[in-house]
């Protein structure tokens, strides 16, 4: 375990689209950077968004009526989404782990209507994910992810018998998907959101299983016995990096690139051995996953597991998977069984050799060879339990919640997503009195970089959307541009244009 507390700084929310290795080496470490492209979120806490743009505004009376509009345009969308998610909430209160199994005994339903009920409720969920700017993890994201090695170290994989397959096969069947996961059958990861992690420590038996594996490649490139088993070249992938792929300087800006700095590029010198080091991994901001467990043939189960997750290191994903298996040995502790039993026989067969083999020294090597490995078992086994406490200590840590309380977290966050966008397309319009789709997106992400230092891919069209279905702006066709469709506020003068904009709303037209 780490000395230092891990030191979380936001980032710019982003997708993983692929990893690069980098030559470039700073304190012994070797750097590497991961490609992303920015999300819709926009990282800026509602009330904050709302005074910044206010103290910007000039006179006291268009302040006052930005704040009204705000307040209403909250209100207005609010009314929208109601129903759906009340319906959501309804839906789930019938699959709750905890409590759903005897409300569906109370409701009599048959299991087609069950089914029917199931579909409703993952069309739903799908649809505040997508309003939430979550998205699917792929498998080109968990491959990059896994590329590396963090703080856990263990191998851990999902027992898939007690994981449910038929919900999420079934409907992935009724609702296809692009890019699915070869583990959406069983469970599905949405994630949102890149942060960093980092750690100071002196990784002493990290340090010491990076040498071990070394040298163990080193043997098999000499021996070569990799080539007894190594695989078929497959063919390069999407995230697969060659050394002569290079960063384009003129790369689109909706692309950015965080770095991650792991103990398996480590420069061997003595200094670097020897001293505390720093690494850093790209994080997961927002992580849910959803499951269900698997029940009985004669009494299947209806569950569904909705658990939500925050700041989770790439390489440590595995934290947040369902139905943990425990860890299993690492090849580096099976090489070192091998190589203390080895040492151990040529040392027994050499004293049996002797004229005089003494009973006793063989006894003796042969008590060493036994403890010894026993002392690697232990050691693994302590290992395990240091790394079970781990994991134990990072769910406790950050997970933010499940099942009812996540869905509610999430319908707060659509919420908060949608009037965000309103209100900052609604402040440029009224600044600038009329723009074109492209002007107003542009103006809307400088704006979100210029006053709050934060950057995203902002959704300008849904944004439009949304101001014409307040109907506080619309739409006319360009004069000179055939066929751009231009956004404009109805008046000029921003006065009367937020005046009546309220007056009209506050009377329900």
């Amino acid at each position: 375990a780490a000395e230092e507390k891990h030191k979380n700084q936001e980032a710019e929310t982003g997708s993983v689209i692929g990893g690069r290795g980098l030559d470039v080496r700073k304190d012994g470490v070797a750097r590497e950077v991961v490609r992303m492209e920015r999300e819709a979120v926009i990282p800026i806490i509602k009330p904050k968004l709302v005074m910044k743009l206010a103290d910007l505004i000039e006179h006291e009376v268009d302040r006052n009526e930005f704040l009204k509009l705000c307040k209403k345009v909250e209100y207005t969308i609010r009314a929208w989404y109601l129903l759906q998610f009340d319906d959501l909430m309804q839906l789930y209160s019938l699959f709750d782990p905890v409590n759903g199994e005897k409300r569906l005994e109370q409701q009599n339903l048959t299991p087609e209507e069950i089914d029917t009920l199931e579909f409703n409720f993952m069309t739903y969920l799908f649809q505040i994910m997508e309003k939430s700017n979550f998205k699917l993890l792929s498998d080109e994201e968990y491959d990059v992810a896994q590329s590396g090695k963090y703080l856990l170290n263990l191998p851990i994989k999902v027992d898939e018998s007690k994981l449910d397959k038929k919900l999420l096969t079934t409907y992935f069947k009724e609702h296809p998907h692009d890019n699915l996961p070869t583990f959406a059958d069983k469970y599905i990861i949405f994630r949102r959101g890149i942060g960093f992690d980092r750690t100071t420590d002196y990784f002493v038996m990290e340090k010491v299983d990076v040498l071990i594996s070394r040298v163990w490649r080193l043997l098999q490139r000499v021996t070569r016995i990799d080539r007894l088993f190594s695989k078929k070249p497959q063919s390069k992938s999407r995230n697969d990096i060659k050394k002569t792929d290079e960063i384009i300087e003129d790369t689109e800006e909706q692309e950015l690139f965080v770095e991650r700095i792991r103990l398996e590029k480590i420069e061997l010198s003595i200094k670097n051995l020897m001293s505390k080091m720093t690494i850093q991994e790209p994080t997961f901001d927002r992580m849910i996953v959803v499951y269900r467990q698997a029940g009985m043939k004669a009494k299947p189960s209806r569950g569904i597991f909705v658990k939500h997750f925050k700041n989770i290191p790439m390489a440590d994903m595995e934290i947040v998977l369902p139905e943990k298996k425990n860890p299993t040995l690492t090849p580096m502790d099976w090489v070192k069984f091998l190589i203390s039993a080895v040492i151990g026989l040529v040392t027994l067969v050499g004293s049996l050799e002797m004229p005089k083999a003494d009973v006793w020294v063989v006894i003796a090597i042969m008590s060493g060879v036994i403890g010894y490995c026993a002392k690697i078992y232990f050691t693994f086994q302590q290992n395990m339990t240091l790394y079970q406490n781990l994991i134990t200590k990072s769910m406790y840590d950050k997970q933010l919640d499940s099942g009812k309380g996540t869905l509610l977290h999430l319908c707060d966050d659509v919420i908060q997503q949608e009037v965000k966008e309103v209100i900052i397309s609604y402040y440029i319009l009224m600044e600038q009195g009329k723009a074109t789709i492209q002007d107003l997106d542009l103006h809307c992400e400088e704006l979100i970089k210029e006053e709050f230092g934060a950057e995203c891919n902002f959704d300008v069209h849904d944004a439009v959307k949304k101001l014409e279905k307040l109907g506080i702006v619309h739409r006319v066709k360009a004069s000179r541009v055939c066929a751009v469709k231009v956004v404009a506020c109805l008046f000029e003068n921003r006065t009367c244009r937020l005046h009546l904009r309220t007056t009209l709303m506050e009377c329900g037209l």
